[in-house]
């Protein structure tokens, strides 16, 4: 008898159960009428009186112990069973797959990459500005067409004009203001003009426009981090040239063109037969946008450049309506699953 309680407290004590079923399966073949513990209440009734005591001692334990091991058991299945059922109410009926980067994030990201390994760094600031920093200091006269409403999209007017900024030329002097020379930062974000929307423009769209101040800057450097970067955006072969423009804040001022990339410079509709496709503008800081915000012309000189992301991005992934960008059409999203 002592043999068959040890044995058994052991072999209760390893006890597993898969299922429901099994667990009925081991309290029939333990606890039923006709189970293991019904056979030795039957065997304790030969046994010594003098034993009887110790011997019934120990077949209550062994049953509360085999008791205990099946409720146990069913716990433990109850409590897998309602991990397995458990419902995520946030998530959708359907299965939804997994998204992709937007094409202009893509773009945006290789335009400031390509920078970065030039040194410069990112600056950021408020898409809703104030007339000093988006227009007076950067040298607009009071009546410049760029100030009129039909251009601007003015929040509050006087006595402080308060609008959405239409450049983030406005972060470069908030940067200027408070930064002595030398300075190299490229200034990304979403400006907003007064136009009508159509295929070829946007009352909204983003510009990388970049700033480097130091002595002894001239336009030769300009020429070459602009070159370097048009032949890192669109490939080795690229060529660049300068158009004289004019800008406010800047002085000279040149338009720049890349060589096309569907005709290779030969003409097409892409190019309007010039061979050339126009993609930012830059020149030289005018010395008084560097005194207005109190770096001195006569010590330091700079050069800016701005570009439009939609403009790059239409080159990279010949986007011909710029209106897909703002869309959100999942089926034009998908096409660039696999962009980098």
């Amino acid at each position: 008898m002592k043999e068959k309680i040890e044995q058994l407290s052991r072999e209760i004590a390893e006890l597993k159960a898969a299922s429901a079923a099994q667990v009925e399966e081991l309290r029939i073949k333990y606890l039923g009428k006709k189970g293991v513990m019904t056979a030795l209440m039957s065997e304790f009734r030969n046994i010594a009186p003098e034993d009887k005591r110790t011997f019934g001692q120990r077949l209550n334990e062994l049953k509360n112990a085999v008791t205990e091991k099946i409720a146990h058991l069913k716990e433990e299945l109850a409590e897998r069973e309602d991990a397995e059922m458990e419902i995520d109410l946030t998530r959708t009926a359907t299965q939804e797959p997994f998204g992709t980067r937007h094409p202009l994030s893509i773009v945006k990201r290789r335009i400031i990459d390509i920078f970065g390994a030039m040194g410069f760094t990112v600056a950021e600031g408020p898409e809703i500005e104030d007339d000093w920093h988006v227009f007076s200091s950067l040298n607009f006269p009071a009546d410049h067409p760029a100030r009129d409403m039909q251009d601007t999209f003015f929040i509050a007017r006087n006595p402080a004009d308060v609008l959405l900024r239409t450049h983030t030329s406005s972060v470069q002097t908030r940067v200027m203001e408070h930064t002595q020379p030398p300075i190299r930062i490229v200034c990304p974000g979403r400006v907003y003009r007064n136009e009508a929307i159509s295929a070829r423009a946007h009352c909204f769209f983003h510009q990388v426009e970049g700033l480097y101040i130091d002595k002894n800057v001239s336009f030769a450097d300009l020429k070459q981090v602009l070159l370097y970067f048009a032949r890192q955006m669109f490939g080795p072969e690229t060529q660049i040239r300068l158009r004289p423009s004019y800008f406010p804040f800047t002085e000279p001022s040149a338009e720049m063109d890349i060589s096309c990339q569907i005709c290779g410079g030969k003409g097409c509709a892409l190019c309007k037969g010039t061979g050339w496709v126009e993609i930012l503008g830059c020149g030289m800081v005018d010395p008084n946008v560097l005194k207005s915000c109190g770096i001195d012309p006569e010590v330091y000189s700079g050069y800016a450049f701005g570009m439009g992301v939609e403009r790059i991005a239409n080159l990279v992934y010949k986007v011909k309506d710029l209106r897909l960008f703002s869309e959100n059409d999942v089926r034009f999203l998908h096409e660039f699953d696999n962009a980098r």
